[in-house]
């Protein structure tokens, strides 16, 4: 059993899509910026990936400077390769070619050693079905504060 430690989560993901499939994938990356993620200077919002030429591309992660690197480091939104089986890119290339479907970023951790990417094969929300979320949040919410209320009541007594 190896361990995981998140290093940045993408919650807007879940937010703005239903998230359908999920796969973990390796990310090729320079030595500054596995300094800057061990130091959790990664942000996954507004991320997505694409299939291009046999190959899965990470864009708009944004992982900062390393502070320490000489002559500039690394381009903080430059894309970034995943790796994949070839399997799983033929999978996420047939399902992304049909309409509504994209590939977000949903975590990135270490799991041992290396780092990991957990992307989501992911169906755009419709502004209905963000709503609906946000009112099954605050049902579940009152209904919690409520048992909790009642489990006060009880104690005082």
């Amino acid at each position: 059993m190896t361990d995981e430690r998140l290093i940045a989560g993408n919650r807007k993901a879940f937010h703005d899509y239903h998230i359908e499939d999920r796969l973990e994938a390796g990310i090729s990356l320079t030595s500054t910026e596995i300094q800057s993620v061990r130091r959790g200077r990664v942000n996954l919002r507004d991320s997505f990936a694409r299939v291009e030429g046999g190959e899965v591309i990470l864009y708009d992660m944004h992982i900062s400077p390393w502070e320490y690197a000489h002559e500039g480091g690394h381009e903080p939104k430059r894309p970034r390769k995943l790796l994949l089986h070839k399997g799983e890119i033929r999978k996420l290339a047939g399902k992304t070619s049909q309409r509504g479907y994209s590939i977000v970023p949903l975590r990135i951790y270490f799991k041992g050693p290396w780092v990991k990417v957990e992307i989501g094969l992911a169906k755009g929300k419709k502004l209905y079905d963000k709503r609906e979320d946000i009112a099954e949040r605050d049902r579940q919410r009152e209904t919690e504060r409520r048992l909790k209320d009642r489990e006060r009541g009880r104690a005082d007594r």
